[in-house]
């Protein structure tokens, strides 16, 4: 894809994958351009979220950006705190965070899943006002919904190796799975 072409789909939205019965909602900051040129979540080659989610154990084999159908099957939707598209998430405002984090949250409200889980501290710090969060689950819900933030799976997020984040997200995918095993005992 050339610059030109990446260029011309700024600010392009792209729908979420959801359905019913998430038991995460994985939130990116933004769409990149690869993203908005594709229209599949996570499309840049050197983003890390679909080897993370399998090597984590959310999905039986590794998914392409393409397969992005397929999550809902497994209880996962992809949503965006900020739904515009971009080269790069500093080309956004913290009123476009914050307005993400609002509509972010009614959208939590309406779908229900069991956790959203924000592919960046520092975009859910600004969404939703926590200047303190940290990685990992968050004392704030939205309704029943919990919260945990996760590393930003960009290649650009040098901080983290892949490795290191296969392990975080593992560590949802745990809880996650824990409190779906508790509800189906109760």
């Amino acid at each position: 894809m050339t610059p030109e072409e990446l260029e011309a789909v700024r600010d392009r939205l792209v729908p979420d994958v959801v359905g019913d019965g998430l038991r995460v909602l994985f939130c990116g900051i933004n769409p990149g351009l690869m993203t908005a040129a594709t229209g599949h979540h996570f499309a840049r080659p050197g983003n890390r979220f679909w080897p993370v989610l399998h090597a984590s154990g959310f999905t039986p084999r590794r998914l392409h950006p393409s397969e992005q159908g397929e999550p809902p099957s497994y209880g996962l939707g992809i949503t965006n705190v900020v739904a515009r598209a971009s080269a790069r998430a500093d080309e956004l405002t913290d009123e476009e965070y914050r307005e993400g984090g609002r509509i972010l949250e009614e959208k939590v409200r309406r779908l229900r899943p069991r956790w959203l889980a924000v592919a960046g501290v520092t975009a859910y710090r600004v969404a939703f006002g926590d200047k303190r969060a940290k990685i990992g689950p968050q004392e704030r819900t939205i309704g029943d919904t919990r919260i945990w933030a996760l590393p930003n799976p960009s290649g650009l997020n040098a901080h983290w190796t892949a490795a290191a984040m296969a392990e975080e997200y593992a560590r949802l995918r745990a809880a996650a799975h824990a409190e779906g095993d508790a509800e189906g005992r109760s």
